[in-house]
Formats: C-alpha cells, sequence, structure tokens
C-alpha cells in the first residue's frame, strides 16, 4: 500500500511530468514537420490526413522524449523538495533519501517497462503507417512534384521535362518535352513547347496541360510493316496553343494509407530483429566467402601458368624483359597493367559493397537494442537527475532545465558519435547501443552517493574557499601597492 508521503512525492512527480512531456513531444513534432513538410504540402490532403500522419511520424519520438522528461522532471521535483526544505524535514523525521527516491523509482520502472513494450508492439506498426503513407503521397498529384531539369515519369503512359517551373503554385512552365511512351511497332508522339500552363481540369481525375508555341512530332507506325515503316515520313505539326488531358486517376485513387512497403527493418519487434539480423548474418558470410574467392581467383590467374608448368618435367622458361622486343615489351606491361587494374577496380568496388552491408548490418542490430537500451536509459536519467536536484535544491525552469538540457545533449550526441562509428566497422554494434548507457550509469551511480552523504557539489562558496588562498594572495598586493 502506498504511504501518504508516497502519494505525495508522486504527485509532484507527474506534475512537472505531463507538462514537459507534451511540450518536448510538441518540439520534436515541429521538428518533424520542418524536415517533412514539402513531402505532403500541396498534395490535396485534408487536414485530417495530414494530422494523422503527423501522428503516425511522431510516434517514434516517444522513445527519446520520455527518458528526457524523466531526467527533467526528477530533477524540478526534488530540487523544489530541497527548495521548500521538505527534504530537511523528511531526513529530520528520520526519512533517508533513498526512501524518498523509492516509489519513483518504482514508477520510474514501471515506465521503462512500458516504453520497452510500446517501442517493440506499437512504434513499428506506426512506423510502418508513416513510411507507407509518405510513399504514397509522393506519388500523388505528380503536377505539382515536378523538378526542373529531369525527366520524370509520373504520369502513367508519359515521360516528361520541363526547364523552369515557376509561379504561386508551380503551374508555369517553360522548355516543355512531353515524350508518349510506347513499343517500337506503335505510333511515336512528342511533344516540344517553349512554354505552357498546369489548369484546373473539370474532371479531377485528368490533369490539363495548356502548351503554346511548339510542335507535335508523330510517326505513324502503327500496324504497318517494315517497308512502310521505312518510307513513313515524319510527321510534324506547328501549333500556337495546344490543350492536352493526361489521365492520372491511376495514382489520383491510389489509396494513401495501402500498404506497399513491407520489408523494412523498423516494422519488426524485437524478437522478430533476431530473425532478420540472423539472415542478415548468413547473406554477409556467404558475400563474403564469394568476395574473397573472386579476389584469390582474380589474383591467381597472373600465376596460373607458372603454376601448371612446376606439375611439368620440363624445364622452366626464363624470359628476361631487357632481352624481349620493344613491342613485345610494351604489349607485356600494357597487359600487366590492366590486370592490376582491373583487379584494383574489382577490390574497390568489393569494398564499397563490404561497407555498405557492416552498415546495414549496424543499423539493425543497433535499432534492435535501442528498443531495451533506452528503457535501461530511464532508470538512469532517473538516479541522474533526482540526485541533480536533491544536491541543488532549486526547482523551476531555471538551473534544473539547463543541467538535464546538457546531459541530454551530450548523451545524444555520444549516441550518434558511437553510431557513425560502429557504421563504419569500427565498433561491435551490440556495444555501440550499450556504450552511452555504460557511461552514463557510474555518473549517475556517483551522483546518487554524493546525494545521500549531503555533498556540497553545487556550492558556489565551497569552490570560493578552495581559491580564496590564490585570491587572497593578489588581493594583498594590491593592498600593499596602494598604501606604498
Amino acid at each position: 500500500m502506498l504511504k501518504i508521503l508516497d502519494k505525495y512525492i508522486i504527485k509532484t512527480f507527474f506534475g512537472p511530468f505531463f507538462f514537459i512531456f507534451s511540450v518536448l513531444f510538441f518540439i520534436f513534432i515541429v521538428n518533424i514537420i520542418w524536415v517533412q513538410l514539402g513531402q505532403f504540402m500541396g498534395k490535396g490532403l485534408s487536414y485530417w490526413q495530414i494530422l494523422k500522419l503527423l501522428f503516425y511520424m511522431g510516434v517514434s519520438v516517444v522513445s527519446l522524449v520520455l527518458p528526457l522528461t524523466i531526467l527533467l522532471a526528477s530533477i524540478m521535483s526534488f530540487g523544489e523538495f530541497g527548495e521548500r526544505y521538505e527534504l530537511a524535514a523528511m531526513k529530520a523525521a528520520g526519512i533517508s533519501l533513498t526512501r524518498v527516491m523509492l516509489p519513483l523509482l518504482g514508477v520510474t520502472t514501471l515506465l521503462a517497462i512500458m516504453l520497452y513494450f510500446f517501442s517493440n508492439n506499437i512504434i513499428p506498426d506506426f512506423q510502418k503507417k508513416a513510411k507507407n503513407m509518405l510513399f504514397n503521397i509522393a506519388q500523388t498529384k505528380p503536377a505539382l512534384n515536378f523538378t526542373p531539369g529531369q525527366f520524370i515519369d509520373q504520369i502513367p503512359g508519359y515521360m516528361v521535362k520541363f526547364d523552369k517551373i515557376y509561379g504561386e503554385n508551380g503551374e508555369n512552365i517553360e522548355g516543355v518535352f512531353v515524350h508518349k511512351k510506347s513499343s517500337a511497332f506503335e505510333s511515336q508522339q512528342s511533344i516540344v513547347a517553349e512554354k505552357g500552363q498546369f489548369v484546373p481540369a473539370a474532371n479531377k481525375n485528368f490533369l490539363k496541360l495548356v502548351l503554346h508555341n511548339g510542335y507535335v512530332y508523330e510517326d505513324a507506325l502503327e500496324g504497318k510493316g517494315g517497308n512502310a515503316r521505312e518510307r513513313q515520313p515524319d510527321q510534324a505539326i506547328k501549333f500556337d496553343t495546344l490543350v492536352s488531358h493526361f489521365d492520372i486517376s491511376e495514382i489520383i485513387n491510389k489509396a494513401i494509407e495501402k500498404e506497399q512497403i513491407t520489408d523494412d527493418y523498423r516494422f519488426n519487434t524485437f524478437n522478430e530483429l533476431n530473425t532478420t539480423i540472423a539472415n542478415i548474418k548468413k547473406d554477409n558470410k556467404q558475400f563474403f566467402e564469394n568476395t574473397t574467392n573472386d579476389a584469390l581467383n582474380q589474383t591467381n590467374s597472373v600465376v596460373s601458368y607458372m603454376e601448371k608448368s612446376k606439375t611439368k618435367a620440363k624445364p622452366k622458361l626464363q624470359v628476361k624483359i631487357d632481352t624481349v622486343k620493344t613491342d613485345k615489351k610494351l604489349e607485356m606491361i600494357y597487359n600487366a597493367h590492366n590486370r592490376l587494374e582491373n583487379l584494383k577496380t574489382t577490390l574497390d568496388g568489393k569494398t564499397t559493397e563490404i561497407k555498405q552491408n557492416v552498415k546495414y548490418f549496424s543499423k539493425v542490430v543497433i535499432y534492435q537494442q535501442r528498443i531495451l537500451s533506452y528503457s535501461v536509459t530511464c532508470i538512469i536519467f532517473f538516479l541522474i537527475g533526482a540526485s541533480l536536484g536533491s544536491i541543488i535544491r532549486k526547482g523551476g525552469m531555471g538551473v534544473p532545465v539547463i543541467i538535464a538540457i546538457v546531459i541530454f545533449i551530450i548523451f545524444y550526441v555520444m549516441n550518434l558519435g558511437i553510431e557513425n562509428v560502429a557504421w563504419g566497422g569500427k565498433m561491435n554494434p551490440y556495444l555501440a547501443a550499450w556504450l552511452p548507457n555504460m557511461i552514463l550509469f557510474p555518473f549517475g551511480v556517483l551522483m546518487t552517493y554524493k546525494a545521500l552523504t549531503d555533498s556540497q557539489l553545487f556550492d558556489a562558496e565551497k569552490y570560493k574557499a578552495l581559491f580564496k588562498p590564490i585570491t587572497r594572495r593578489f588581493s594583498k598586493n594590491k593592498e600593499h601597492k596602494r598604501y606604498q
């Protein structure tokens, strides 16, 4: 049964907890909006679809938001206890700091367990929905998703290119090229125009394009034999204005939430990732064996004749390059150089493939281990936050927030740095996923020890007294000079 004191401590903790969680979740969501804004704006999506997409994408940030929230809330809670002398009153009543931390440690452990199940069962499903939704949105209404100077084949049956796109909604185009896709036995058609505009069509399933000052090039080859095709003259039709309608119902009516991507490792649970990792190990082992064999075969091919000649009873034929004619000598050197260059190119290509395989394997392992490691981070952050709060003895949004942000930035930078090292194959990915926790855990234990022993770690007077002999020395010199 929870006692009155336990209920009061938990209530004090959850006050700032919900506020901080909401603020941090909103901040991370804004960051996602800023990064992904261009992928879904101007696509004709409803507000409900945009909100749903943001929610799907935002769920994945909970694994980072929750540890930071626990760190901030614990610092603020214990800082308020110290600032209001409630910790001193508890100690005077014979209640140790360990006893005060115990109910919140239980709450934090419960939150950590919930985070594990949330990351393992809910986040993969929402990431699948978000990624498929972004993929489908990217293919919706291609008229608003053209890139100047590039060939685009998003319109079914056509290949288009625009040299310049401008206007408030990108409706004006210049340097237009439109080619109708067809086989070698079908009629060919290409349209070239100086400029044009996208105009809203009466039927939303069609894209209306009005072109100005151009030509329509046609080859009517369909249904004609080879001789007739050769005699078929090219047709060029000049136009001042041409109105074309393109049927895009195939992509406009596509279900935005239809699942077309299912093979991403981020869609798997912890146990499913074990199978994925085992398959990757098996594939990598086979790839490395094949790569080694290919490299050895290419290297050994240079000396294959020498190896064969050893089995024969005939004496070896020794050839000195200085005795060879100039033309033959150049040919031999050229062939040797080509062999070495081919071998070098092969090895460079294989090295790139190996790096990609190692990076992908590290990504999968780190993602799997962080499902568990971030839950442990919650407990470590609580130990650090509660200890620092009881030592600082200041609540509110001032010093506690600054200290918590600094600690989280250190943790986040360590995560990114160690992750990049693991991607390069210079560190075991299992170690990389847990190393930030392994570094912070001793710090959390040290801070807890300092808090239990009433350390004056952040007492400014203590550090002033430490440097007082030095400051006094300079002060004496100044006083001496004044009265000379």
